[in-house]
């Protein structure tokens, strides 16, 4: 049978402020916009897109769904993301097998995860 899934692509954030979102997220991530235009921003983020979209309406932001980024040392990038103006939403936490997990909230309001998984080669 063929495989109709082929795999998380994109992980999508509204913001406010498209260009001071794109600003911060290529900060906070250390890489520039491979799209850029004022309805969508894409980054390609070790093979994986991050895309920002104007947000329409306000809305409350939930936690039903978190994409995790990994990192190689989540204590210093959940640091460094606090730093550039997100707010700590859940400290750093092991969950077994040496794996951490961490959450930040960007400047619009946005969950952003973080994993630290040493059964994953770094890239």
């Amino acid at each position: 049978m063929e495989n109709k899934i082929l795999g998380l692509r994109t992980a999508i954030y509204q913001v406010g402020d498209i260009a001071a979102a794109k600003r911060w997220y290529a900060e906070a991530f250390g890489k520039q916009p491979y799209f850029d235009e004022p309805f969508y921003v894409g980054f390609d983020i070790g093979g994986f897109e991050l895309g920002l979209q104007p947000q329409v309406a306000t809305a409350t932001k939930t936690e039903s769904v978190v994409a995790y980024w990994g990192v190689v040392d989540i204590n210093g990038e959940v640091a460094r993301f606090v730093k550039l103006g997100a707010s700590e939403y859940e400290s750093p936490k092991d969950v077994g097998g040496g794996i951490q997990v961490a959450k930040v909230r960007d400047p619009w309001d946005n969950i952003v995860g973080l994993i630290y998984n040493p059964h994953f080669k770094a890239s």
